[in-house]
């Protein structure tokens, strides 16, 4: 019997000891994980600003298949949403407040918790890469949260290993996202032809995009300072692409809504008739366009149309990658022009 009462006593005193333990536990907690990435941060932010993206990287919906999302009419931006069940319960997740491509902070709830801040920031590098930072901390836990995340191990235990293989599944999606593109075949149209202003070099194949880069600006550059109305999109004109040679000769060129007499010496004015073209276009990375012009030459070939001597070879830039950061949604149209 006084064995007994030595044994409840130990029970007590261990009791005691662990409540003692668990209040004197601090009453905030702060988790943070990093990682760098090869894509722009620009890109990353739209991976993450909208909830009905997070399913393809979340690391708790790995572990869990049996997890269900639910979401409202917004996920998106700031006030966007969503929520989730599984085996412990529910939790929901709102975004507060955001700052494009640096900042996002949002508000965490499951079951009765206090809810936790979650936060994203998003460090462009020189190299073209972003440092991706998330955190979740949380202020002014009651004692029953400090000893469910003590009988858990902890909050870096908890959480830190699933922050790791979020973002890491993160990163793995975006560069796959970012690596997607599509050569589509759009077949026999007529180019309306207009009015353009441009500048024309030759030089190496190999150094065409570093040359094209220096040239275009110029012209655009051009249509800026004299408040010039263009007529679409910029775009080159090859004359000349010898591949045996590693020579070419090409044309940058924006066109305007009507002629316009060009008062540098190395910007000057063309004018292109309309004709009848195999338009392709490519949605996705330049560096997917030789395939997408192998592709174009092989449709000529392949339906018996005849290439237009001297006839002009376009492509054309629908998009401008400053305002459009993930290459998947770069949009490129190919006009060769066939008889």
């Amino acid at each position: 019997m006084k064995g007994f009462k030595y044994v409840q006593l130990l029970i007590l005193v261990l009791v005691i000891g662990a409540a003692i333990y668990i209040t004197v536990q601090p009453n905030s907690f702060e988790v943070t994980r990093s990682r760098t990435i090869k894509a722009p941060a620009a890109v990353i932010y739209d991976h993450i600003i909208d909830f009905k993206n997070w399913e393809a990287w979340s690391p708790w919906i790995e572990q869990d298949s049996t997890i269900t999302l639910t979401y409202p009419e917004q996920t998106k931006g700031v006030g966007g949403s969503y929520s989730w069940r599984d085996k412990d319960g529910v939790g929901t997740m709102k975004t507060l407040e955001a700052e494009a491509d640096r900042t996002i902070t949002q508000e965490m709830q499951f079951e009765d918790f206090p809810p936790s801040t979650i936060t994203w920031r998003f460090n462009p590098m020189s190299s073209g890469e972003t440092e991706v930072t998330w955190a979740i901390s949380g202020e002014d836990l009651p004692f029953g949260f400090k000893m469910y995340t003590v009988l858990k191990g902890g909050m870096e235990e908890q959480i830190g290993p699933n922050f790791e293989r979020g973002l890491e599944k993160l990163d793995s999606m975006v560069i796959a996202d970012m690596n997607t593109y599509r050569i589509t075949i759009d077949g026999l149209t007529e180019y309306s032809g207009g009015y353009y202003l441009y500048n024309t070099t030759s030089c190496k194949i190999s150094d065409f995009e570093t040359k094209m880069m220096e040239m275009m600006p110029k012209v655009e550059q051009f249509v800026t300072d004299h408040h010039i109305n263009t007529a679409g999109a910029s775009f080159v004109s090859f004359l000349k692409w010898d591949e045996a040679n590693n020579a070419t000769i090409f044309s940058c060129c924006v066109p305007t809504s009507e002629k316009v007499i060009a008062t540098e010496s190395d910007i000057q004015t063309g004018k292109l008739e309309p004709f009848k073209a195999i338009k392709t276009t490519l949605t996705g990375d330049y560096e997917h366009l030789k395939e997408a012009w192998d592709k174009a030459m092989q449709y000529v070939t392949d339906n018996g149309y005849e290439f237009t001597q001297q006839g002009p070879m376009l492509e054309v830039y629908q998009t401008d990658p400053e305002n459009t950061p993930n290459p998947s949604k770069w949009i490129t149209e190919i006009y060769i022009a066939v008889k």
